[in-house]
């Protein structure tokens, strides 16, 4: 992944980076799409992917269709800075789709930027994905075994190296087949998350994986329909909610309307991490509204770790909602520890090393006059390195405060994700070799306590064998490969790889990896 500096999210919320170098856990993609004649698709798209801008902030794009011809324009940047008046004048038609994306499969470069090209020489197809595929080498198959000894063209020609375009590839590769037609036939082969939204010149298609690992959320406009990652983006572009796309559910749109096809029974595995911390806190998953969600997971923290306390503060932003929630069960007063710079982006101005170690307050400053003398109670969403905590625990005691006492609304994390969140590596998880007391001292808070994995799942209203928890508890829904060829750079490594035939696995704990740059890096350490 190349590093892109320091990016402020699109909904406000600060990333996990506070400081430079420190890397927690990245959002995966948003999509969106629309198909609604008369309007200006192009803009609803823009504004829609602004809503979806906390999922990713690498780059973005917009795909646009007339009914005979595509146009697509994208870049690496915020969606601010990739459109202006002039690129959204020149896309015109009736159907759109857009992405923000942050890398899981494939570095962070323009050519792995979405939405991806595939076609024939009868039509083109435009494809954006949200989620991870862990079955690439299988596809990379797949699509050698249908060009045979023929030169491959597309985005793979171009040196795209996501499983997106794998998946183009193969929507596009039969010209007697309609890309409905191929979606049925290749969905049921694909293993992992994803929610795609693709097009043709004249049809919207959603598609949803049987787990429903990511959200999919189906809307109407009084001309058309929408599909987005989140409803706060329908709802954004004033879209009526209509439902959610159902795991394991293509859904077609054209000028006959909606169709929908079952292409695999469903099995819901949906993703608890988007409920503590990945979606925004007005998205509804599941019929559960996530701000509600991460309230309730505070009132839980403060039953499972109550502690004598005069404040209750909240890391921005995302830790605030459980926060408020801890101060109501607790009866500690709420109050506002933390101000946040609003304005902090990207910054091409490197800090001299002194600046760096005090980076943090770049984007966080504590309320002096507020916490001076207090016991705090400092709420936060996850702890993955260590490093930011770490950081604002120094700078609230150096502003004055008597105690500070951690509460984390979701339980220590300690394995990867291969289903759309990029994690650090399973050696960089403070978690995975430490126990909590050890955190606790790691830190330097007074005490530290996790909500419980029962606790967390209870605050989402969902059953729990309906949730996907694997990066707390090693239990990964959905198979991983035997070959352990899995990983955000496995395409880029996989020539190498099949060429010598080198075995590169590693078995921890029965979980079987590969690929250097990939999975096995991150689960082959203790």
């Amino acid at each position: 992944m190349c590093d892109t500096g320091a990016v402020a999210r699109g909904d406000g919320r600060l990333n996990h980076d506070l400081i430079p170098g420190e890397k927690g856990p990245q959002d995966a993609c948003g999509v969106f799409g629309v198909w609604a004649p008369g309007e200006d698709v192009a803009k609803l798209t823009y504004f829609g992917l602004y809503a979806l801008q906390h999922r990713g902030q690498e780059s973005a794009g917009i795909a646009t269709g007339d009914g005979e011809k595509i146009l697509v324009y994208k870049d690496m940047g915020l969606v601010s800075q990739v459109f202006d008046e002039t690129a959204l004048s020149s896309l015109r038609g009736h159907i759109a789709i857009g992405h923000t994306r942050y890398s899981t499969t494939g570095g962070s470069t323009w050519e792995n930027a979405q939405p991806t090209l595939g076609g024939t020489g009868h039509s083109t197809l435009a494809l954006a994905h949200n989620g991870n595929l862990i079955n690439t080498v299988e596809l990379k198959a797949l699509v050698d075994e249908h060009f045979g000894g023929a030169r491959i063209t597309g985005e793979l020609a171009r040196g795209n190296t996501s499983d997106t375009a794998l998946v183009t590839t193969l929507l596009a590769a039969d010209e007697d087949r309609t890309p409905e037609q191929a979606a049925l036939e290749l969905l049921p082969k694909l293993k992992g998350a994803f929610s795609f939204v693709f097009m043709d010149e004249t049809t919207l298609y959603a598609a949803r994986d049987p787990w429903g690992v990511r959200p999919l959320a189906l809307g109407r406009l009084e001309r058309g329909w929408v599909v987005a990652s989140e409803t706060a983006a329908l709802q954004t572009i004033g879209a009526a909610v209509i439902r959610e796309v159902e795991p394991g559910e293509l859904i077609v749109i054209d000028e006959d309307g909606l169709r929908s096809h079952r292409f695999a029974e469903p099995q819901p595995k949906g993703c608890v991490f988007e409920y503590v911390y990945l979606a925004r806190p007005d998205a509804v998953i599941r019929g559960r509204v996530v701000h509600e969600a991460r309230v309730e997971m505070g009132r839980v923290l403060a039953r499972e770790h109550p502690v004598d306390a005069d404040l209750v503060i909240g890391v921005p932003e995302s830790g605030v909602p459980a926060a408020v929630g801890y101060s109501q069960e607790s009866g500690i007063p709420f109050g506002q520890g933390f101000v946040k710079n609003a304005y902090v982006g990207r910054t091409f101005i490197q800090p001299s090393q002194t600046l760096r170690q005090l980076g943090i307050r770049l984007k966080l400053n504590p309320l002096e006059h507020t916490i001076r003398g207090k016991r705090l109670v400092v709420v936060d969403d996850s702890i993955v390195r260590g490093n930011t905590q770490r950081a604002q625990i120094r700078m609230l005691r150096e502003a004055g405060a008597a105690e500070v006492h951690v509460r984390i609304s979701s339980p220590p994390v300690q394995w990867p994700c291969f289903y759309g969140i990029d994690f650090a590596t399973r050696a960089e998880l403070i978690a995975t070799g430490l126990k909590v007391e050890e955190i606790r001292a790691s830190i330097g808070a007074d005490s530290l306590g996790y909500i419980s994995e029962e606790g967390m799942i209870g605050a989402t209203n969902q059953p729990a064998d309906e949730l996907c928890s694997a990066c707390f508890t090693g239990k990964y829904p959905i198979e991983l490969p035997e070959d352990g060829r899995i990983g955000k750079h496995v395409l880029e490594t996989l020539p190498l790889t099949v060429r010598t035939g080198h075995d590169r696995s590693v078995d921890v704990d029965g979980v079987t990896l590969g690929v250097g740059l990939g999975g096995e890096n991150a689960l082959q350490h203790p």
